[in-house]
């Protein structure tokens, strides 16, 4: 694979860009693979590239049912962030954030990662204490959030008004490293260095069955064939269900569209990412100069990739509340992603009942934040057959022993 550089770009240039590779080969698939991967999405191809980076494991194969990152990773908000409340969540989010501070370097390719800052508003009484004591346990985490006052909240955005005519400003929980990133880039660059280190991604593959023998798992069946393997890893977000029904277990989440949009472009005017639970939407502005929003989950169960009209209505009005100025804006598209919500907010990274079986999922509303480290924990527990520190809280079992990790706050839309 040849490495992107400013030296690259002008050779290029100089021979009218006809030396470009392809980014990532399109292979035929091998009858077997140490690793089976179903979803080549975020999650699935992070899994993937730190399979062979952390552990050497490269005789992978990653099989999506449609296009690489068309799924939730093509679908979301940006948000990067770690201040969740509860220890193991603090933990497996700032391993991510930090893997994002780094990522367009050990990728070799730009994700576009901008930490300009995310500001949770706290708009009532019950919030302010609520984000104070997400601030003091952050600190005993490790992790650098503070909560700050109404003034500093304009400071930091002008275009904010303090005082809605529903809920004022009275402060909020603000982490200076927290961000965005090019969520079409963070998958295209890590498919572009899980194939050079030999991986295999599959396209337009569907997964029809899962195959096994005296309990373990032997292969998938998909639209291209039979495919064995020695370890599964089933990472495909909102269709977890489906495949762990395949597998011959049943799993404790739910499937539920998440709209958001995006106004046409206008000048600078937003350099910090903004959630208002309260008034219930968020907003940033892209590189391109649109405004990016998002909203609530649909309240019924549904596998829908269209947004609906009452939630546009009701996330516009409460940011018309908080910023007057994009009152007269005109929506440019609108979308929804399918989610994977469990009982207490947060995802699963387990073993399975189908032995040599993995499932990453459930992570709501909060999955592309959690990508790096999400891949992180599930290649751990993939190439050793026992989560790491990071994925040991999030087994399947916890909702049998009452383990909850309730992120119901903390993740913000998700309640």
């Amino acid at each position: 694979m040849k490495r992107y550089s400013a030296f690259a770009i002008a050779r290029e240039a100089a021979r009218y860009h006809q030396g470009w590779e392809r980014a990532w080969a399109a292979p035929t698939p091998k009858a077997h693979y140490d690793v089976v991967i179903v979803g080549a999405g975020g999650h699935g191809l992070a899994t993937a590239y730190y399979l062979g980076k952390n552990f050497g494991i490269t005789n992978v194969a990653v099989i999506e049912k449609g296009w690489l990152g068309g799924g939730n990773t093509g679908r979301n908000t940006t948000i990067i962030r770690s201040n969740y409340l509860q220890d193991p969540s603090a933990a497996i989010y700032e391993k991510a954030r930090s893997l994002y501070e780094t990522m367009s370097q050990d990728l070799n390719y730009n994700v576009m990662f901008s930490p300009r800052g995310v500001m949770m508003l706290a708009q009532t009484e019950h919030e302010v204490r609520g984000y104070q004591r997400t601030a003091f346990a952050n600190a005993l985490q490790g992790v650098e959030t503070k909560f700050i006052g109404p003034e500093k909240v304009k400071e930091l955005c002008p275009i904010i008004s303090l005082d809605g005519p529903r809920y004022p400003v009275l402060g909020a929980l603000y982490q200076a490293r927290g961000g965005t990133a090019r969520h079409d880039a963070v998958a295209w660059g890590y498919a572009r260095a899980c194939s050079d280190m030999g991986m295999d991604i599959i396209q337009q593959c569907e997964v029809t069955g899962v195959r096994s023998e005296a309990g373990q798992v032997t292969g998938v069946e998909t639209s291209k064939g039979h495919i064995g393997c020695g370890k599964l890893s089933i990472v495909v977000a909102g269709h977890s269900g489906q495949l762990a029904e395949m597998a011959g277990f049943r799993l404790p989440m739910e499937a539920i569209a998440l709209q958001a949009l995006v106004s046409e472009p206008i000048k600078p005017c937003m350099d910090v990412v903004i959630m208002a639970n309260t008034v219930h939407g968020y907003m940033s502005q892209s590189d391109k100069g649109e405004m990016v929003i998002g909203g609530g989950t649909d309240g019924f169960n549904n596998y829908t990739q269209r947004g609906s009209f009452h939630h546009v209505e009701e996330t516009v009005r409460a940011l018309v509340e908080t910023f007057p100025i994009i009152s007269r804006l005109k929506m440019l598209r609108q979308w929804g992603g399918i989610v994977d919500m469990t009982g207490d907010r947060s995802p699963i990274i387990t073993k399975t009942p189908l032995g040599n079986c993995f499932l990453n999922g459930g992570w709501g509303t909060g999955g592309f934040k959690a990508i790096p480290g999400s891949g992180w924990a599930m290649a751990e527990l993939v190439a050793k057959g026992e989560p790491g520190p990071l994925a040991a809280a999030f087994g399947m079992d916890r909702f049998v022993e009452g383990r909850f990790i309730d992120e119901s706050v903390a993740a913000g839309v998700a309640h």
